[in-house]
């Protein structure tokens, strides 16, 4: 597909000197090829097809992005905390990459008003911020280089809006809670899709929680690891609840 096609797909009341100006003002830097840029900012309720059948949206930008932001993360976190494990690491990468997270940067940032989406699908799509947040570091690898890219994620996201003390005493992968909780009473659990809801892009994921053969919670989202972390989190209340009621 060439930049051409792409561009004759983008919806032209967000114009090109608009867009330059916000990422300008957002990341102090002037994008060189700006369809990139729009593409990293075109939802997949707004796509539309090519003559090829391809649909022209930010998924594969945001494929590309996350694999970047991972990479970035993991190389900071690992030079930030020399002292500690790779247990405590891991979760640090994924308080600071979690769907969540993004979101909530994606909002401070700015970044939300520049996304096409449709707007009867804001609402289903709980995770298309922080989607085009990943979207944009893939368009900002491809337009200016990964060390580049690299110093906008250090110094312009991370230094700017995460505060690393308040990061390092939340608590909210539940998830992993969980699996530790299960690794440490010896028990054996596992994660089950057990229903899709709907069709295309509504589509829900319902996932339960076995223990021990056992069901022990449920959790529905657009994504499957979305589901499995609702399930996680009312898995984690009702072993907490039982801890408590313990003599």
């Amino acid at each position: 597909m060439t930049l051409r096609t792409i561009k004759s797909f983008f919806f032209a009341d967000t114009s090109d000197k608009h867009l330059r100006r916000s990422l300008f003002n957002i990341f102090g830097f002037r994008p060189g090829n700006i369809y990139l840029y729009r593409l990293a900012f075109t939802h997949r309720s707004v796509s539309q097809e090519t003559i090829k059948k391809l649909r022209v949206n930010n998924e594969r930008l945001e494929f590309l992005g996350d694999a970047i932001l991972d990479a970035v993360v993991a190389d900071f976190l690992f030079k930030t905390f020399p002292a500690k494990d790779e247990g405590f690491l891991t979760e640090m990468r994924s308080k600071l990459v979690s769907r969540a997270q993004l979101n909530k940067l994606s909002q401070k940032m700015g970044i939300d008003n520049l996304i096409q989406v449709e707007s009867s699908s804001s609402g289903v799509f709980k995770s298309f911020k922080g989607d085009a947040l990943e979207a944009l570091i893939g368009a900002i690898y491809l337009d200016k280089g990964f060390i580049f890219t690299r110093k906008i994620i250090l110094n312009k996201i991370i230094s700017h809006y995460i505060d690393m003390d308040e990061l390092v005493n939340q608590d909210v992968n539940f998830k992993s809670k969980v699996i530790e909780w299960a690794q440490k009473e010896k028990k054996q659990m596992n994660f089950n899709v057990i229903r899709e809801i709907g069709s295309g892009y509504k589509k829900q994921y319902l996932v339960e929680l076995i223990v021990e053969d056992q069901p022990l919670s449920k959790g529905q989202d657009y994504s499957i690891k979305g589901a499995e972390q609702n399930a996680s989190e009312k898995a984690w209340q009702k072993i907490i609840g039982e801890s408590l009621e313990k003599p």
